[in-house]
């Protein structure tokens, strides 16, 4: 018996497109978050790059548009799933939140704004995941 068909086995090309559904869904999210902090600092919503932030209003308008764009993310991962839409949506908020946890614990130690900010991101990455798989239609168990 081949080890594909083992039962709970995933094929070598099942597991590569899984795998390629949410590196795509990270690198739009991460792509998107960028641009738009770009924008904002060239727009002077936000000061120069390095330089803290404290104002409750723009870090607001980062916090809103990083869960529209993990939100899009996560559908995107769930969309471009071999199967399972939701599993590959809440992988993809797994790795927010280990990556919201790691920039967290980098960053709230050099005082670059609120604390509140950074703990926001984590607390947000899996409802956000979720919600990009449920718009995709994944049906809710």
């Amino acid at each position: 018996m081949k080890a594909a068909q083992i039962e709970g086995a995933v094929p070598a090309r099942r597991l590569g497109r899984s795998v390629a559904a949410v590196v795509a869904g990270f690198v739009a999210v991460v792509a998107l978050s960028l641009a738009t902090d770009q924008a904002m600092h060239m727009l002077k919503v936000y000061p120069p790059w390095g330089q803290p932030l404290f104002a409750t209003g723009p870090l607001l308008l980062a916090l809103a548009y990083r869960c529209v764009y993990a939100v899009f993310g996560s559908w995107l991962a769930a969309r471009l799933a071999p199967g399972r839409p939701m599993r590959h949506a809440l992988a993809l908020g797994a790795v927010g939140f280990v990556v919201s946890l790691l920039g967290a614990a980098a960053t709230i130690p050099l005082s670059l704004g609120p604390v509140w900010y950074p703990v926001s991101l984590i607390i947000t990455a899996l409802p956000c995941a979720w919600l990009g798989g449920l718009i995709h239609g994944e049906p809710v168990r």
